[in-house]
């Protein structure tokens, strides 16, 4: 590689390691100070708080990294006009689409990075959360089941158990459920156990008897069952909506676009949902160097100004909204026609023709009207 590339292209990627850190450190403590809340609310340590916001990392430095190669070609362009170094590279002879290159060799490094992210290691931590969020969820209802009180975990229930047994096994239980107005039950068992299913936690309730009384319009009417075994679900009373699925962005990306029948049934989604969460992923690395060249392209066709160039910086900015607008509006209308995949790589080709057009305007020659060119 010429000097001259090696020279920009370290710029960039120094300004790149600025931008992304001070990007990435803003946006993952927001995140962080919500999950923060989350957990210690629910009981869980400072170890455990950790780990999920470090899970939540690589998908905060996958949305993170496209906007940080803008700046950092924005901000290196504009400092290399203002320097004059821009214009001496010129007056040497090298055309813009000669100066862009090691620009575009910048955008492919960060669009490598993007895809392993989005590829690899964003599916990989939301596979882990989602099973450490599970886990959590076991243990905050295993936090309720404490004897000798009454309990409350959530609106309109009520729970008491006068002891728990040495194997696990709760001792004379009592659950009041009133959620409904027009039919409240309460249920009283000898024993119980707590089983782990795949939807969430299930209280087997073992020798009991279950009092449900129904209000009808004639007068109240009470209707005793006596069991010898029934399943109450608590997952989804203590933990929210334990029973959902699994989501398509925790599977990787060779996965989705030949989904088994493993995958559909444990996420619930079709085929063709599953192959457009697998061509967003194959689309979103392709944004990187766009929006690296976009920053670069609108610069260049200001020409050399002492005022410098925060005019072509603020049409840079608007260049990327659009291409942020196209793939946002390409996102939401191939979700309502799942037909629609191949709209999800337009901003890309849209952005690369604006590229590619802005480069051509900054490469015509300049001068008065009716100068020889």
């Amino acid at each position: 590689m010429p000097r001259i590339d090696k020279y920009v292209l370290g710029l960039m990627l120094t300004l790149f390691g600025f931008f992304a850190l001070v990007l990435v450190s803003v946006y993952w403590i927001n995140r962080a100070v919500s999950l923060f809340d989350d957990l210690l609310n629910d009981g869980q340590t400072a170890l455990v708080v950790l780990e999920f916001t470090a899970l939540t990392l690589p998908l905060v430095i996958s949305v993170v990294l496209p906007v940080a190669a803008f700046a950092a070609t924005a901000y290196g362009t504009n400092r290399l006009a203002g320097e004059s170094e821009l214009v001496a590279m010129q007056a040497a002879g090298l055309s813009p689409w000669r100066l862009a290159r090691p620009v575009l060799v910048f955008g492919l490094t960060v669009g490598l990075m993007v895809a392993v992210l989005v590829h690899g290691l964003v599916p990989m931590a939301r596979a882990r959360l989602a099973d450490r969020s599970s886990e959590i969820a076991e243990n905050v209802t295993a936090q309720f089941l404490r004897p000798g009180s009454f309990q409350y975990p959530a609106d309109d229930v009520t729970l008491f158990i006068r002891d728990i047994a040495s194997d696990g096994r709760l001792l004379d239980l009592f659950i009041e459920d009133a959620r409904d107005p027009a039919r409240q039950v309460i249920y009283t068992a000898q024993e119980a156990l707590v089983v782990r299913t795949e939807t969430g936690a299930v209280l087997v309730l073992l020798e009991g008897m279950a009092q449900t009384m129904t209000i009808r319009p004639t007068g109240p009417d009470l209707a005793v069952t006596r069991f010898q075994e029934f399943s109450y679900d608590i997952g989804g009373m203590f933990a929210g909506s334990s029973s959902k699925g699994r989501d398509l962005r925790d599977y990787g990306t060779l996965r989705l676009l030949n989904p088994d029948a493993d995958l559909l049934a444990a996420t619930g989604e079709s085929p063709a949902a599953a192959r457009r969460e697998a061509h967003e992923r194959i689309a979103q690395p392709l944004l990187s160097p766009i929006a690296a060249m976009l920053g670069f392209a609108t610069l260049l066709i200001g020409g050399f100004s002492r005022f410098g160039v925060w005019r072509q910086v603020g049409w840079a900015i608007l260049g990327l909204i659009l291409i942020q607008f196209l793939s946002n509006a390409a996102v939401n209308q191939v979700g309502r026609n799942l037909a629609l995949w191949p709209l999800l790589y337009l901003p890309a080709v849209v952005g690369t023709l604006l590229c590619m057009a802005l480069l051509w305007l900054a490469a015509r020659p300049r001068g008065p009207k009716g100068a020889p060119a």
